[in-house]
Parts: structure tokens; C-alpha cells; sequence
């Protein structure tokens, strides 16, 4: 059963951490694929990039459920930008260097930063989106 925390509306569900934990060990391994496909010349850059997407969108929609206000905080549009990046990395193979760096430097820094500047919401509204 749900529960949700009044003073922020922040929400939570049993084992909720144990599943962000499991997909994001996935989205590690679709990360260290594209690494690979980036760095080594491999192969198969969509399938490590559909591993990385489909952990990573898990990810996102578990935040953004537990968080309403994620889409307007730096984290979540930061999070939009990877993935769009991340879709361009996969389909630009000229582009995929460049992106890969830049990417994996944008992703670092911002899972890094201070939670006062990933939780900024940058756009203003009520509740949700």
C-alpha cells in the first residue's frame, strides 16, 4: 500500500528502493554496452541502448511517482535531456563519441550535485507536471 508524506507529497511503496536499485544495476550494464560499442567499435548500439532506455524510463517513472514534482525539479529535466541524448547517441553514429562524453560527464555531474541544485524546480506550477 502506498504511503505518502505530508509535508512534501513525496510518495513510497514497499520495496520501492530494492527495484530502483535492480534497474539501475541494469541501466549500468546497457551504460558499460554502449561504452563498449562507443569506445571498442562493438556492435549492437540499439540493443544496449533499448537496455539503458527501458531501465532508465523504469527509473524516471518510479521517481517521478514518488516525487510530483520531479518534471519541474533539475533532476528531471535533466533526465529528459539524457534521454533524448542518449536516443541521439544511439541513432548518430557520427555523433557518437562527442555525445557519449558528453553525456556521461552531464550524468555524473548531475547526480553529484548538491541535492539544493537537483531538487531547484526550475518551472513553476502546482501540483504533478
Amino acid at each position: 500500500m502506498p504511503k505518502q508524506n505530508a509535508d512534501d507529497g513525496h510518495r513510497d511503496f514497499p520495496g520501492r528502493g530494492l527495484l530502483i536499485n535492480v534497474l539501475r544495476v541494469f541501466h549500468i550494464i546497457g551504460l558499460a554496452g554502449i561504452s563498449a560499442v562507443v569506445l571498442g567499435g562493438a556492435g549492437a548500439a540499439g540493443s544496449w541502448g533499448a537496455l539503458m532506455l527501458v531501465s532508465g524510463l523504469g527509473i524516471v517513472a518510479l521517481d517521478a511517482w514518488a516525487n510530483p514534482a520531479y518534471f519541474r525539479q533539475a533532476k528531471g529535466l535533466g533526465t529528459l535531456l539524457k534521454i533524448a541524448l542518449v536516443l541521439l547517441l544511439v541513432l548518430w553514429e557520427p555523433g557518437r563519441m562527442p555525445l557519449f562524453w558528453f553525456v556521461l560527464a552531464f550524468s555524473v555531474a548531475l547526480s553529484h550535485a548538491p541535492g539544493r541544485l537537483r531538487h531547484r524546480i526550475l518551472i513553476s506550477g502546482g501540483k504533478g507536471l
